[in-house]
């Protein structure tokens, strides 16, 4: 099975010369992985403080255990893009693989599964929202108390599954059952979770444009939007680029959609704090303050002690 079916691969060495025993370095491999690296680590500080926040220092709430778990995806996600930026890096830089072809498999897999997580999530949350502004009554009086707890246990579970079975058939099957697993994980992902994802912001772009939801948490239907927004924009290129891989049909190089999946996951932090820390004259506040503006549900500020 060839890596480029599970897998970016890696920056290819440049043949040695008679002239000298050096390989070239692709300068723009490296700065791109360079740019990524960076990227990634911003976003490991912002998911953290994020985690930090949600988890420590502010009650939790149904939409507040829902960010927790994006933010956890989002974090092992950028770990994972880390360790992937710097071996590619350094085989770039020495001209000579680093790891062995089946390490760079699983780490690219275990992406995947965070990967999926967050899709997942985002697709719950928007769905939540959605049915808080159509049935305000229901959801209010008739949700379960544990729903957000319960769901994020069960897509946990999911996307283990998913993720697990992908890997067994890509590690130790041959191309064709590999294939069929990338396939079918991406026609979950696009038919089964993508459309109602859309469908639900659409519902809410719309509620929040026309303002007639006034007691609704408005600033939080706008980071719910921006965040699925850029998953659109960020994210789903990856999906893309590996659904047309198992055909051999590539539009863009694997670094480009890398680099924007990276982007994905390190901008939801500051998303929240641009929202919440934005008031009539955009006036910048603390973390702790912002977050509790976006992630409040009745307009009271809850910290715990």
């Amino acid at each position: 099975m060839e890596l480029s079916q599970t897998s970016p691969p890696p920056t290819p060495p440049m043949p040695t010369t008679d002239e000298d025993d050096l390989c070239r370095i692709e300068v723009t491999d490296m700065a791109i992985d360079g740019v990524m690296l960076l990227i990634c680590l911003c976003g490991l500080v912002g998911n953290g403080v994020v985690l930090w926040l949600l988890g420590f220092r502010i009650r939790r709430n149904p939409i507040t255990i829902y960010m927790l778990n994006l933010a956890v995806a989002d974090f092992t996600f950028l770990l994972f893009m880390v360790t992937s930026s710097l071996l590619y890096m350094m085989e770039n830089f020495y001209c000579s693989p680093v790891v062995s072809l089946t390490y760079l498999k699983s780490l690219f897999l275990l992406s995947l599964f965070s990967y999926n997580m967050g899709l997942y999530l985002l697709t719950t949350i928007s769905i939540e929202r959605c049915v808080s502004i159509l049935c305000p009554l229901w959801y209010r009086c008739r949700r379960p108390q544990h729903l957000s707890a319960v769901m994020c246990a069960l897509l946990w579970a999911l996307s283990i599954a998913v993720i697990a079975t992908v890997t067994s058939l890509c590690l130790w099957h041959d191309h064709k059952h590999c294939q069929m697993a990338l396939i079918s994980m991406y026609v979950l992902n696009f038919l089964i979770f993508a459309p109602p994802m859309v469908i639900s912001n659409v519902i809410l772009f719309f509620k929040v444009l026309r303002g007639s939801q006034q007691r609704q948490p408005r600033r939080l239907y706008i980071v719910i939007f921006l965040t699925v927004l850029f998953f659109l924009i960020f994210g789903v290129p990856l999906s893309i680029w590996n659904f047309l891989q198992q055909f051999n049909y590539t539009i863009v190089p694997s670094q480009v959609v890398f680099l924007l999946a990276c982007i994905n996951s390190s901008i939801n932090p500051f998303i929240y704090f641009l929202v919440g820390s934005c008031r009539r004259h955009c006036s910048l506040v603390s973390l702790q303050a912002a977050f509790q503006r976006v992630f409040e549900e009745t307009g009271v500020t809850t910290i715990s002690n």
